[in-house]
């Protein structure tokens, strides 16, 4: 059975991939052959040399990165609140925190191998864009683990050493080799690659479109056939 792999590059402190994670989800769901899908999700860092420490909200560091009033900032930062309602998120990124995000994407890949990756996904995705949660606090992160079944205990020793870094360092290095530069970052196949959340439509006509190259064609048997060894 033909297998379709589709990788992610994603960041948690991005409000963008929380919405293309929703959009594609959306668009997988339709598509008739869901479990031939397989997903990977792959780290990136928006910031890699940032602060663990919140400093600054979400409108604080658009004024500061692109400038204007803080007005300003939070009708831009609104506009995407309301495509997020859309897909049925709920944002409130005035709370948000942007912070170095390295040992959150390590506590996904230490959900991943204890099973509970998507939980962990969604949670931490949630809580930056919807709850002011700071996603480099070791504290914040062991509790978020923890409400999806990860023992406390553990994630905290995970937490304290280098566990799964390299695995971190191996999917940006990927990502720099492939020209990935910003996220969501989607490559379907290994071949068709799209950035941004896209709509619903362009996920589905990329999952159908990497489908049709990777599967073979079905062929039904019937009568009136001639084949290659002769038999009629």
């Amino acid at each position: 059975m033909s297998t379709l792999m589709v990788d992610i590059w994603s960041d948690i402190v991005c409000p963008w991939c929380y919405l293309g994670k929703r959009r594609f989800e959306t668009a997988l769901d339709g598509f008739a052959r869901r479990d031939a899908v397989q997903v990977r999700w792959r780290s990136f860092e928006l910031d890699p040399d940032g602060s663990t420490e919140a400093d600054l909200t979400l409108p604080e560091r658009h004024r500061k990165d692109v400038g204007g009033t803080i007005k300003e900032a939070r009708r831009r930062i609104g506009w995407l609140s309301d495509l997020a309602a859309e897909s049925g998120l709920t944002y409130r990124l005035d709370l948000a925190r942007p912070v170095n995000s390295f040992d959150a994407h390590r506590l996904m890949r230490y959900a991943d191998q204890e099973g509970a990756g998507e939980r962990v996904r969604e949670r931490l995705l949630r809580a930056y864009t919807g709850e002011g949660a700071v996603v480099s606090d070791h504290d914040t992160l062991v509790r978020l683990g923890a409400e999806c079944g990860l023992d406390p205990a553990a994630t905290r020793a995970m937490l304290g050493s280098d566990d799964f870094a390299a695995a971190v360092r191996q999917d940006e290095a990927l990502g720099r080799r492939l020209g990935v530069s910003g996220v969501p970052t989607f490559v379907f196949g290994e071949k068709y690659a799209v950035s941004g959340a896209q709509s619903v439509e362009v996920f589905t006509d990329l999952i159908d479109r990497a489908w049709r190259e990777i599967a073979p064609t079905e062929v039904l048997d019937g009568d009136g056939v001639c084949t290659v060894d002769g038999s009629c």
